[in-house]
């Protein structure tokens, strides 16, 4: 599903909601050169530059980002990263962003993995990740003002596009000019196919320099505008970006080799520091965890949350990870009380992307009576995540030390300095992320009011005698089936959730609450594996997470150059990967992840907020 194009027999797309082309049947990817490339100055203006960031202001069927996206991959002088923030209230099809590429074959391999990504796009902000994160997509679906009100960066190259201001006026007016201008800086170059005289007049009132430059036939002009104004520009503090330098990451769990990977990326010199042996010895060493959005019938937070994290980090798994050893994406049935009947009804009527009503043939699948209350989760499954951690501090520009356990930290001379309880000094770093869960509150001081809580899973390998479903299935607790181990094929059930529990010896009562849970979830697969509780044939791993009281990550800098990831509780999985991406798009003042506002329900500032 997707905006209707209509298709022309000469190739022509249009769209009948503005009555408008997107395009000329042949001249699209050479009026994406000439109009936007060329009227701001690239691939020249971003030679030498670390990284690059374009506002677009129309995104349709994504020609102008593939054409930047080829240009940046043949250019010898590119910046390390491409940003490329788009805005569209009404995205197309994949099929279509296909077609509309077919005529240029050196678009069509870019145009195949944007339309692989091109999909869950409910109205908000999703990031699209390519070229291994040195290409990022940043695109807001929903009206162009909200849109570039949820984005704070500075962009050096603008992209005006959008159906003719006659057909589609709110496109391009005043307002809307007004909001790209707080995006820019001084110089940065704007382009666009218009010459209509409003557009004109209202670029040279939000200080622009505007000029008429050559057109692309059949348009005899274009417009090519720079940003100049006679007064102090209020977006200026958006442009306000860390070069990169050396970051000393306090925790190698997923929320420390996260950050590790993101600012690595990003040109850091990262060293990573733990107590440990070895990297994921804590709650991220759980032997496999289950990553599935959240769906909730009035569409809420943590359910926008889940659905960045989760396209995130498949992202990662699918460019990082071996599928079938370190993780699978399954699709997951997610079971849920009779009571909430109705709402799974809803889902259903909605058809949203990520989540719909459980279809019959999936309900019989796992075991349960054909009537029961549930959802189905296609872009979700198991993943190991002591695997993606492995992964993640493997990248390039990371060093790892084991057995350094961090006792103190204090700045010296604008640098900080970290020192293990006897004094001798690890590390030396202009940056520190402090990722080390319960431990961030004795190297902060901030009172960050950080929990413990106790989970103990229970395993054992499938011998064959059960006949397991072939998708996890969640609720209340879940059961993961037919994960490799060095035991061979094997289930996971769990996870208890004991709240200022930090014993990590295994308990029998444990098991049989975990087995309980699987009898809540699936009654079928509980009396096939009770045998194996009885019979003591069953394995335990236990780990203490940490938790914030309101049960959200802590985001953000404590003080200058110091910052936290922590938190993530029992969602390490569902958040660590975005933590790392949003802390980094904050260092360097890049496009944002996810909306602002969803963004500030994880910074750690909101405990130093009053109480609504």
């Amino acid at each position: 599903m997707g905006e209707p194009v209509e298709w022309l027999p000469d190739g022509t797309p249009r769209s009948p909601r503005f009555d408008d082309i997107y395009r000329s049947a042949s001249g699209g990817l050479e009026q994406a050169r000439h109009v936007f490339l060329r009227g701001c100055g690239l691939p020249a203006a971003w030679a030498g530059r670390p990284d690059w960031r374009v506002l677009e202001t129309g995104f349709g069927l994504g020609l102008n980002f593939l054409a930047t996206w080829d240009a940046w991959r043949n250019d010898s002088r590119r910046p390390r990263l491409l940003h490329f923030a788009s805005i569209e209230a009404w995205p197309v099809s994949a099929e279509d962003l296909l077609r509309s590429a077919k005529p240029f074959a050196q678009l069509m391999p870019l145009a195949e993995q944007l339309a692989a990504q091109w999909f869950g796009l409910t109205p908000g902000t999703h990031r699209l990740v390519f070229e291994g994160g040195q290409v990022l997509l940043t695109l807001f679906v929903g009206d162009v003002g909200d849109g570039l009100r949820q984005q704070p960066f500075a962009a050096d190259s603008i992209y005006l596009d959008g159906f003719d201001p006659a057909r589609n006026r709110a496109m391009w007016d005043l307002q809307v000019l007004k909001g790209v201008a707080r995006h820019c800086r001084r110089g940065t170059r704007a382009a666009t196919w218009s010459v209509a005289g409003d557009l004109r007049r209202g670029l040279s009132q939000c200080g622009f320099a505007v000029e008429k430059a050559e057109g692309m036939p059949p348009k005899r002009e274009c417009l090519v505008a720079t940003y100049g104004p006679a007064w102090e520009p209020k977006g200026a503090a958006f442009a306000a970006a860390r070069a990169p330098g050396t970051c000393a990451v306090v925790g190698s769990g997923l929320a420390g080799a996260a950050a590790a990977a993101s600012l690595a990326r990003r040109g850091w010199d990262v060293l990573v520091l733990d107590a440990a042996s070895t990297p994921a010895a804590g709650a991220s060493g759980l032997p496999v965890g289950l990553l599935a959005p959240n769906f909730s019938p009035d569409d809420n937070l943590l359910s926008r949350l889940s659905r960045c994290d989760a396209r995130i980090t498949l992202q990662q798994a699918r460019a990082l990870l071996h599928q079938g050893r370190d993780w699978r994406l399954t699709g997951t049935l997610e079971r849920r009380p009779p009571e909430e009947a109705r709402d799974v009804a809803e889902a259903a009527v909605a058809q949203l992307p990520w989540t719909r009503a459980a279809e019959a043939n999936e309900i019989t699948a796992a075991g349960l009576p054909h009537d029961v209350a549930a959802y189905w989760h296609e872009q979700a499954g198991w993943i190991k995540p002591a695997a993606l951690v492995r992964a993640w501090l493997q990248q390039p520009a990371i060093t790892v030390r084991v057995h350094c356990d961090v006792g103190s930290l204090a700045r010296v001379d604008g640098r900080w300095r970290l020192r293990d309880a006897s004094g001798t000094e690890l590390a030396d770093a202009d940056m520190v992320v402090l990722a080390c869960a319960l431990g961030t509150d004795a190297l902060t001081g901030a009172g960050l009011g950080l929990q413990a809580v106790r989970g103990q899973v229970s395993w054992a390998p499938e011998d064959g005698s059960v006949e397991l479903p072939a998708f996890p299935i969640h609720g209340d607790g879940h059961l993961v089936p037919h994960v490799p181990t060095e035991q061979g094929s094997s289930w996971f059930c769990g996870s208890t959730f004991d709240r200022g529990d930090t014993d990590l010896a295994v308990r029998e009562a444990d098991h049989r609450a975990n087995l309980e849970r699987i009898r809540r979830l699936l009654p079928e697969a509980a009396a096939r594996l009770a045998p194996q509780f009885e019979q003591a044939h069953v394995n335990a791993w236990t780990g203490v997470r940490c938790a914030a009281a309101d049960r959200r990550p802590l985001l953000g800098e404590i003080e200058p150059g110091l910052w936290v990831s922590t938190a993530m509780g029992s969602r390490g999985l569902t958040f660590a990967a975005l933590c790392g991406e949003l802390l980094a798009a904050r260092l360097h003042g890049e496009p944002l992840p996810l909306d602002r506002r969803l963004a500030a329900a994880l910074d750690v500032a909101r405990l130093r907020r009053p109480a609504a």
